[in-house]
Parts: structure tokens; C-alpha cells; sequence
């Protein structure tokens, strides 16, 4: 293998319970985002666009569809001799293997693989993040630090920083405190679980993290608080930009509907950072003659007869004609037939929803902030169907 200067592992294996529905087939990275997109996607155009040519992608969950969608990483232009992405999924070798028991754990087993590259830094990311991010600004803010481990982070409002790694830093950017989820944070500078590692260091924190029995194996709750208590040189990078954890129905609707705003902090469609996708080309989208579309994302595939308002429309999506489509997102290849209103919904792949159907809040009734309607994939809603607001429907097996 050729020697790398950074390699990115990529964790990818999460069931993501969270999204309900969504992810009862496929693994969290996986879900369709923003019409043309994966949620992946994001984090292997980071690296792609931050010239880090080696990936290795370490699932778990359900990783059929993430394996065949990120295939030989050309999509992505990560196909170049002597790197390149890796599928790195849990196995057995001769006296070990098991599935992965954190996301530290998920590297620790995959020692050889980096070492194979003989990196000097080892960028540890995940696939469940929204942002554009150029890496190696953080790179150079690690070695400009002469760090041995640099966490990137974010103010957030002191109402949600117990949903994160927080951490507190001295004058020059050192963190000399760092507590996962802590019910009463003494920070609201939080860690984006993005971070970079000298390799020795790491390798050998995960080999002793590996040998104790009372470790979650986890980077946020073992590996980086044990560093910052050794005294190692652990900085805190400071990301200026936008950057959401879709882990939640509703962060995850929250990130898509930002995407319409264009007074949003987050650009989907800025050139200067592009973001790819591996999805099927499609022929153009075809507007009917009785179709309205207001403020929408309609992507390549798309059949619109009926109004779409504020909504992204996947690829390959039917919308029948007297349908009305409203603060909703229609992940690919869903189909609703005529006459039938869907309204802040999230309609998973491949479902069909049948005529004469009302899926959501009622217009008029107020009920529209009673929370987001979700239909698993593949699940189809019979004929005239109420589904009420904030239902999650999940397919009979």
C-alpha cells in the first residue's frame, strides 16, 4: 500500500432507532436526503473535496443498500489507485471477531487496515452528519497546535448541550475538561464527532481502551475524556458553519426543509463545495399541465400532475393529479395517487398512497404542529386512509 499523510475511517454502522420508520430497512447513513442525496453522502464529499483520497467505511447495520450504493467510490471520485474507499464491516478472524461494540471498538478492529496505510493522522468522522466541511483546515490547525488529537466544535444553545461531548478549553484552544452528555454541562462548546488523531497515539489508546472490561469503547465517552485526563495534547477546532445531527425525525425534517430557505446558513447547492451522490440518472422530471409546484425540490424521475408546496420531491416520485403535497418530504420513488393530500409527512422509499387518502395535519385545524406523519418504506395506504399528524406507520411484515 502507498503511505498516506491522512486516511478517514468512517463510522457508517448506527441503526439509527431514532428515525423510526426509516431505518426499520437501511442503515441511518443511508436515508435519502434532500431528494438527491444520501445522508453519506455528505461526509464522503468532505473528503473528497478536502483531497483525502482513502476511506474506510465501517458498517454494521443493515449494510446492504450502503454497500451497493457506495460500490467502488468513483461517484465520489475515491477510486484512485492506492486508496480509494474500503468497506470495512464487522468479521471473524482466527482467535477474535465480533460485531462492533462502539464506535472506538469499530477502529480498534480495523487496526491492520490503517496500518497498511502507515498514515501519519487519522481523521475519524461519521456518516450521520449534515455539513460541508474542508478538513484540511482542521489539518492544519492540528499540526499548527503540534495536538495529538483535535476535536472540532460548535457553540450550541445551552438548552442542548447535554445532548453532546462538551468540553471546556483553556486560553489557547486546550481542552482541559471533555464530559459526554453531561446532565448539567459546565460548556455549551460541543464536539461534532469529528476529530484527528496522530496514528501512534491512537493505536495505542485504542489497544488499551481494547483491554478494559468496564470501556463502552466509545470515542466520546472513553477515548477522549481518558486522553484529556492523561494530560495529552487534545485541542478544540472551532467550525465555522452549518452542521446538524440527523438522528431525529425531527432534526432530520428540520435539515431538510433548510434546504428551501434561502436565507438559510446552508447552501445544498453552492459550487464552491459540491456535494456528490452514486444515484441513478434518470430522464428530467415532468411537470403536467395541472401540476403547481411552489418552492420545492423536484428531482430527475419525478411525475407531477397534482401541487406541491414547500416539499422536496425524491427522484422518480408520482404525484397524481388533485393531489396536494405540503411541507413534506418524498424520499425516492414513492408514488400518491389522485385526490389525496399529504402534509407535513416523510414518505418513505417506494411506498404508494393510494386515492383519496389524508395523511397528516388537517389544513385549518390547527393540527399541523402536532408533529411529522412518517410511512415506513415500501408500505402502501389503502384507498381513502386518515393517517393522523405525527403517526409513524410502519409496514406489516
Amino acid at each position: 500500500m502507498h503511505k498516506q499523510k491522512c486516511i478517514a475511517m468512517l463510522l457508517a454502522g448506527g441503526q439509527g432507532s431514532r428515525l423510526g420508520p426509516l431505518t426499520r430497512n437501511i442503515a441511518k447513513p443511508a436515508v435519502s436526503f434532500s431528494g438527491k442525496y444520501r445522508i453519506i453522502d455528505f461526509s464522503l464529499s468532505n473528503c473528497a473535496n478536502s483531497d483525502i483520497n482513502t476511506v474506510g467505511v465501517l458498517t454494521q447495520y443493515k449494510p446492504f443498500l450502503l454497500n451497493s450504493y457506495i460500490a467502488q467510490g468513483s461517484a465520489w471520485d475515491l477510486d484512485a489507485p492506492g486508496g480509494g474507499v474500503h468497506i470495512l464491516p464487522p468479521y471473524v478472524g482466527e482467535n477474535e471477531g465480533s460485531w462492533y461494540k462502539g464506535t472506538a471498538d469499530a477502529v480498534s478492529q480495523n487496526i491492520e487496515f490503517v496500518d497498511s496505510y502507515n498514515p501519519a493522522y487519522v481523521l475519524i468522522i461519521s456518516g450521520d452528519h449534515i455539513y460541508k466541511m474542508n478538513y484540511n483546515k482542521m489539518l492544519e490547525f492540528h499540526k499548527q497546535k503540534r495536538a495529538e488529537i483535535t476535536v472540532s466544535t460548535l457553540t450550541v444553545p445551552w438548552e442542548e448541550a447535554s445532548r453532546f461531548g462538551v468540553m471546556t478549553c483553556d486560553d489557547n484552544a486546550k481542552i482541559i475538561r471533555f464530559a459526554e452528555k453531561p446532565a448539567v454541562p459546565e460548556s455549551n462548546l460541543a464536539s461534532m464527532g469529528v476529530y484527528i488523531f496522530n496514528w501512534p497515539m491512537l493505536k495505542q489508546a485504542l489497544l488499551e481502551d481494547s483491554k478494559d472490561p468496564q470501556s463502552d469503547h466509545d470515542f466520546g465517552k472513553n477515548i477522549l475524556p481518558r486522553q484529556v485526563k492523561q494530560g495529552k495534547r487534545v485541542f478544540a477546532y472551532n467550525f465555522q458553519g452549518y452542521w446538524k445531527d440527523v438522528g431525529t425525525i425531527e432534526s432530520y425534517y428540520q435539515a431538510n426543509m433548510e434546504c428551501l430557505n434561502m436565507e438559510s446558513s446552508f447552501d445544498i447547492f453552492d459550487a464552491r463545495h459540491n456535494i456528490y451522490s452514486n444515484e441513478d440518472l434518470l430522464p428530467p422530471h415532468y411537470v403536467g399541465p395541472t401540476a403547481r409546484i411552489e418552492n420545492s425540490i423536484v428531482c430527475n424521475g419525478c411525475n407531477v400532475l397534482g401541487e406541491v408546496t414547500n416539499s422536496i420531491l425524491a427522484q422518480g416520485v408520482f404525484v397524481g393529479e388533485g393531489v396536494c403535497i405540503r411541507d413534506s418530504i418524498l424520499l425516492p420513488y414513492a408514488k400518491v395517487y389522485d385526490q389525496t393530500s399529504v402534509l407535513k409527512s416523510i414518505v418513505g422509499e417506494r411506498a404508494e398512497i393510494k386515492e383519496r387518502c389524508l395523511v397528516g395535519a388537517e389544513p385549518g385545524t390547527g393540527s399541523e404542529q402536532e408533529g411529522i406523519t412518517v410511512i415506513e418504506d415500501h408500505h402502501l395506504i389503502p384507498k381513502g386512509s386518515v393517517i393522523e399528524a405525527g403517526q409513524n406507520i410502519y409496514r406489516i411484515r
